[in-house]
């Protein structure tokens, strides 16, 4: 968030200090002590102690009897569910990312560019072995993502060039592709393609095609995607197969008259 978002005078930074703690647990620190929580926000112990005490008491904190480590609580679930129980891009999306999930009989997501990421905020799995566990919520680097590759598409390629190469554009995998004309080819790949692709560039043996979902005036907004293991599809194969599926549910996502007209997500202050 930029200094001058936090410097205006609507700004409340206790309100923002105490939100801050509901996002300091992760996987690997799914519980800690105040302590803890002073070291992963940032923030003096005796304001952590305020906030957590006040979070526990609304119920969106555990506190362990013995150990003394706050948790998230089951409540906090409710934070993430009112958003995909009344976004526009859900509520419309789902019925159409179902139907591709069933046909495909792969797994299905769609994703929402926010800043510089991809946040996953709906998913219809396969039946079959799943090579990666990626539950809504998840954000992902939007360079490395077919999904933001696929968003990135619809964008000027000034405005794209500007974007990737103020990036930090790091690779997850040996695959990961990093540099800045190869990434500027991919994008013009799903500009010419309709879709985007990504081959094992975030999780080893991950293969993902997406096309991009627009609102009324074109501005894109999201990304239909088909994840599939390498060890039953090959590059390929999944693009063959899976684009022209894709680049269909994205069209009748985007045609469906549930998306109203969305600030562009680089203009929105992340």
């Amino acid at each position: 968030m930029s200094a001058s978002v936090e410097d205006s005078p609507l700004y409340v930074a206790a309100l923002a200090r105490g939100i801050s703690l509901l996002g300091a647990f992760t996987e690997r620190r799914p519980a800690m002590t105040l302590p803890e929580l002073a070291e992963a926000t940032g923030l003096t112990k005796s304001a952590v102690q305020r906030f957590a005490h006040t979070l526990w008491v609304l119920g969106y904190l555990r506190k362990h009897p013995q150990t003394k480590k706050f948790s998230l609580a089951p409540r906090s679930l409710e934070l993430g569910m009112q958003y995909t129980q009344t976004s526009a891009l859900v509520l419309g999306g789902n019925p159409f990312l179902h139907s591709l999930n069933r046909s495909t009989q792969e797994t299905c997501s769609l994703a929402e560019p926010e800043g510089r990421e991809m946040v996953y905020v709906a998913r219809f799995a396969t039946h079959m072995q799943m090579f990666v566990n990626m539950p809504v919520g998840t954000r992902l680097p939007l360079y490395s993502t077919a999904a933001g590759r696929a968003v990135l598409s619809r964008l000027d390629p000034d405005r794209v060039h500007e974007f990737l190469s103020s990036s930090e554009r790091r690779a997850h995998t040996n695959m990961s592709i990093t540099d800045l004309d190869a990434l500027m080819n991919e994008v013009q790949f799903a500009r010419d393609h309709g879709y985007a692709r990504s081959n094992c560039e975030i999780y080893p043996g991950d293969i993902t095609i997406s096309a991009p979902v627009v609102d009324p005036v074109g501005t894109p907004v999201g990304a239909v995607n088909v994840s599939v293991p390498a060890s039953r599809w090959s590059f390929e194969e999944a693009q063959a197969v899976f684009g022209p599926q894709v680049v269909e549910t994205a069209h009748a996502i985007s045609a469906s008259n549930t998306i109203g007209i969305t600030p562009p997500f680089y203009e929105t202050g992340y």
